[in-house]
């Protein structure tokens, strides 16, 4: 009886490494919430009154992107990509 050199469960790191390539290339690198900047409506820093966020800022691997928020709301984490600088 001969050793089996190869076998397929050799193989199955290669399906975990291909998602992450696929997700690396069609989503980009994750960028986390730095700061904000909402509408004042004369309430200051309460927190009692919902706010309507107007710009986000993110950091990350690729640095800052200021981007405006969608509808009123920042999200706690955005990916990008290195070429929409």
């Amino acid at each position: 009886m001969t050793p089996r050199l190869f076998k397929p469960s050799y193989l199955l790191w290669v399906g975990p490494l291909a998602a992450l390539w696929l997700t690396f290339h069609t989503l980009g690198l994750p960028h986390v919430i730095w700061s904000y900047t909402w509408r004042d409506n004369g309430h200051g820093m309460s927190l009692s009154v919902p706010r309507i966020y107007v710009r986000c800022r993110f950091i990350g691997p690729y640095g800052e992107f200021d981007v405006p928020a969608t509808g009123g709301n920042c999200a706690w984490v955005r990916f990008f990509h290195e070429e929409t600088r």
